[in-house]
């Protein structure tokens, strides 16, 4: 199986179908891809705003630069240093 990101023009397409009322499954076979990728596409990139395609270009850029153990290794040492979870 083959892998490929979402681009920039497949999110603002996500965004513009999403407001006219396609559904996830509509959106998909649009984009030919997997409704599971449109629906972790939008889960996963979707702020207080609603999906704003820009801003979840810039997130898919910014995770593809941070190798996954170091983002892992981050959030560790934020919840080690809370105040919550020190004894």
């Amino acid at each position: 199986m083959n892998y490929k990101q979402l681009t920039e023009n497949e999110r603002y397409q996500i965004y513009v179908m999403n407001k006219a009322g396609h559904s996830q499954k509509e959106i998909a076979k649009l984009l030919d891809r997997s409704p599971s990728t449109i629906s972790l596409e939008r889960k996963r990139n979707h702020g207080s705003r609603g999906y704003r395609p820009q801003q979840a270009q810039r997130q898919s850029d910014k995770r593809r630069r941070t190798p996954h153990k170091a983002r892992k290794d981050q959030e560790s040492c934020r919840n080690r240093g809370s105040p919550s979870n020190r004894g």
